[in-house]
């Protein structure tokens, strides 16, 4: 278990290092077309479809780090009223339904890569399927990051606090 966490750990701050290079510079890009296109009049071609590149990617990334670090938003009403083992097993059902998501953004983000990497983006001179590769990567890091919140969950709260760092 210890080997999983520091490698979701790793994994985690590395992806959220990359979605915030991935925030930066779509900013950079957005405010280079504006300036372009208010300033100087010629906003340049390519920056529309570069800025939603880096979208998808930083976005895809980023939700996969938010399954592993349990920040995404969640009701806890019913989950406060209910006695710690069937709390356990909510969480439990809760991840299985999240990496249930992942799987499949695992698969069909997969088949759309496929299926759209003969395409290029006149714009960008990339394959669109390069566009869509960041779903299927992020689908199988919430299958993984998911797998780890239900071992960690099984194993007890004795296991959770050891992944504090």
């Amino acid at each position: 278990m210890n080997h999983l966490t520091n490698l979701t750990r790793l994994a985690s701050n590395l992806l959220i290092g990359l979605a915030g290079l991935g925030l930066v510079a779509m900013t950079a890009i957005v405010s280079w077309q504006v300036f372009g296109r208010f300033i100087l009049n010629s906003s340049p071609s390519w920056s529309e479809q570069a800025a939603l590149t880096l979208m998808i990617w930083f976005v895809t990334l980023a939700a996969a780090v938010g399954v592993r670090e349990g920040f995404h938003i969640r009701i806890t009403a019913v989950e406060d009223m209910v006695s710690p083992p069937v709390r356990k097993a909510m969480h439990v059902l809760a991840d299985l339904v999240v990496g249930s998501i992942g799987a499949a953004m695992l698969f069909w983000g997969g088949d759309l890569v496929i299926r759209t990497w003969g395409h290029v983006i006149p714009s960008l001179g990339l394959s669109r399927g390069f566009a869509y590769l960041g779903l299927p990567l992020a689908g199988g890091l919430i299958v993984l990051f998911a797998l780890e919140r239900i071992l960690k969950t099984l194993a007890g709260p004795a296991a959770a606090e050891k992944d504090v760092v």
